[in-house]
């Protein structure tokens, strides 16, 4: 029988709970257009299992949320200072995690059809790989993600059911879902991306901030 911890206290041992509660749920909000995503994307599940942390993908689109603020377009294209800095900034990013970097042509990547497919997959075991893939193929090897055979090259190789993916992705069902995810993202004070919602709803926002949100969601519980 396990030792009644109320017991153990009283005659002044050390107590350790065996029962573990559920491991913390960080909501990772990317956009396949972002360069900071890419970095996140290829990071996040290898930190969060190392911290025991779960990782929900939430893929949604930074397009609309821009146009509320009356952009067109990234604002590393509208800031041409500021663009030059992020390319060079992937750069080094990039040579520092081990990751290959191509400039997309253009930028940002028409994402729609990557988002659509993330979106209807972000509960199945492919998620992550297939998220990955995209990256890779958008800001490793400079592909357009818009291209449908891309995508189901992709989803085969993440070992997704690629037919069946895309079928779902261009649901009614799912159109609706992203626009919710849009609604959600803002609903959470999301403006860019990669952004990170840790249990509570405290938002993190960048990259850079990536261990530190993992690190605060397992502090909390």
């Amino acid at each position: 029988m396990p030792e009644d911890p109320a017991l153990a206290t009283r005659a002044g041992t050390n107590v350790v709970n065996l029962r573990r509660g559920q491991p913390p749920v960080v909501e990772f909000w990317y956009e396949f257009a972002s360069t900071y995503s890419y970095l996140s994307a290829m990071r996040i599940e290898t930190l969060a299992s190392t911290l025991g942390v779960t990782v929900a993908w939430r893929p949604f689109l930074l397009g609309p949320i821009f146009k509320k603020l009356g952009w067109n377009t990234s604002p590393f294209n509208l800031q041409p200072a500021k663009g030059r800095y992020m390319w060079h900034d992937m750069e080094r990013q990039c040579e520092r995690y081990g990751l290959p970097f191509s400039l997309p042509d253009p930028f940002p990547q028409p994402s729609l059809l990557a988002a659509r497919i993330a979106h209807a997959g972000r509960s199945q075991s492919w998620i992550g790989a297939f998220s990955r893939a995209v990256f890779i193929a958008e800001f490793g090897q400079g592909l357009d993600i818009s291209d449908e055979g891309l995508m189901a090259d992709l989803l085969l190789e993440a070992g997704a059911p690629a037919k069946r993916a895309l079928r779902d992705a261009n649901s009614t069902e799912t159109k609706i879902g992203l626009r919710a995810a849009v609604a959600e993202a803002e609903q959470h004070g999301v403006f860019g991306a990669p952004s990170f919602v840790i249990p509570g709803g405290e938002l993190y926002w960048g990259d850079d901030r990536l261990e530190q949100a993992l690190e605060t969601a397992v502090r909390a519980c």
